[in-house]
């Protein structure tokens, strides 16, 4: 009895983790793509069914207290980590879309779409659009 009550709690467990490691939510490293060195660590989390993303950490401890002088409005010369770079995504199915992302050393504004890749959960595709122009990066789930 209590190695079958062992079993059934290591196997509610097991599906726990495997859909937390199913999900868009947590921490991602946002990958360079020149260096394929982690940059920053984003934490992508939901409120009242919309997702958004903050700059939860910096990598290059010389470069936490950078701020964001190209951005525009409320965001000028705030600082960069701890800034909503994703803002406003709806789920559609495996997707996240319709919301926004900031670049932070451009302060430019893209439409964004974001998905796990279909082969590893692990690896999350972070897409931005200007007009017909995009660009898809690779973020890595942090541990």
């Amino acid at each position: 009895m209590l190695r079958k009550k062992s079993f059934l709690i290591l196997m509610l467990f097991l599906t726990v983790s495997n859909l937390q490691s199913q999900s868009v939510l947590g921490a991602w490293k946002a990958i360079n793509e020149e260096s394929g060195k982690a940059m920053c660590i984003i934490e992508i989390y939901e409120e009242e069914g919309q997702f958004f993303g903050k700059i939860k950490k910096i990598i290059k401890e010389e470069d936490r207290d950078q701020l964001c002088g190209k951005c525009e409005g409320d965001l000028k010369d705030m600082p960069v980590e701890g800034m909503v770079v994703i803002d406003g995504l709806e789920k559609d199915g495996d997707y996240y879309v319709g919301g926004t992302a900031l670049d932070p050393k451009s302060g430019k504004e893209y439409r964004c779409k974001i998905w796990l890749d279909e082969m590893n959960p692990d690896i999350l595709k972070v897409r931005g659009y200007l007009a017909i122009f995009y660009r898809t990066q690779t973020w890595e789930r942090a541990q």
